[in-house]
């Protein structure tokens, strides 16, 4: 068959109304799903399609004066805190140690299964270049499933796809070997607030944490609401004149120039490859 008529054909699929969309954002620390997909996911689920967040590590190195067992419970009850507020459906947590990821092949299976198990149509994560070596290699792990999951002699416990997923990479600022290509820009102006309230369930990381890193922990507002103004503020980033270009496409030139927060991503050339227009398609505006 014609590829274009295929890729038609999966199109209407996958964005009939009868059709449920399920992706699996996968992100190596408890809140960097919610940093990088957070507003994108909760129109997703506003819009009745099933999301998932994976946090390939259990983040227990992620703070300047608590660690160990103790603070990966905490951040997993901030994750689902956090799940609660976004509405999607789940927020899983593997239990491997912050700071010590490596691509090596069990947890490349674990992978493997979370997004067999998720019977994944759609897949999101972080390019493999990046400052934290966790994120490289939650990049590179990804990668590394992006054909496995249809693969049956693979962690042959889990049953196999039977159509390769869809896969994405997150935004990001890097730009060797290559910078970040917004294939796909959604506009999050209406959701921001509800982005804020799933980032603000993070509390050892937003107020505490990083702060503490950046050397603005003296700034952190005492008072919940003012607090959560300081994180909007904080995590409000200027709009590239690529990312303008991309909501340009979407949205109109008109529309695109008054957003001011959005959420772009990049088509993987390992997963199911669709037209930019296709792909555009499938995400909500």
């Amino acid at each position: 068959m014609d590829k274009k008529i295929v890729g038609v054909l999966l199109l209407v699929a996958l964005s009939s109304p009868a059709q449920t969309l399920r992706i699996i954002a996968i992100g190596a620390h408890p809140d960097d799903c919610d940093i990088k997909f957070g507003g994108t996911a909760a129109k997703f689920a506003k819009a009745g399609h099933q999301v998932k967040f994976l946090s390939v590590t259990n983040g227990d190195a992620g703070h300047q004066s608590e660690g160990g067992g103790m603070l990966a419970k905490r951040r997993y009850l901030e994750t689902q805190e956090s799940a609660r507020r976004l509405g999607i459906a789940e927020y899983e947590v593997l239990d491997n140690h912050d700071g010590e990821l490596t691509p090596n092949v069990e947890v490349r299976k674990q992978i493997i299964r979370a997004i067999r198990r998720w019977n994944a149509d759609i897949v999101l994560g972080p390019r493999p270049n990046d400052y934290h070596p966790d994120h490289r290699y939650t990049g590179v792990l990804v990668q590394d499933a992006a054909y496995m999951v249809v693969v049956p002699n693979v962690t042959p416990d889990v049953a196999p796809l039977r159509k390769n997923p869809i896969f994405l990479y997150y935004q990001d600022h890097f730009q060797k070997p290559a910078p970040f290509r917004p294939d796909v820009a959604v506009a999050i102006d209406d959701v921001w607030e509800q982005k804020i309230d799933a980032l603000d369930a993070h509390v050892s990381q937003f107020y505490e944490w990083l702060p503490w890193v950046d050397g603005l922990l003296e700034q952190v507002p005492k008072d919940r609401l003012a607090r959560k103004q300081w994180l909007s503020r904080q995590r409000t980033r200027p709009i590239t004149p690529e990312v303008r270009a991309a909501l340009e496409l979407r949205y109109g030139k008109e529309a695109a120039a008054k957003v001011l927060r959005a959420e772009t991503f990049e088509l993987c050339e390992y997963g199911r490859q669709l037209q930019l227009d296709e792909l555009r398609a499938l995400f909500p505006k």
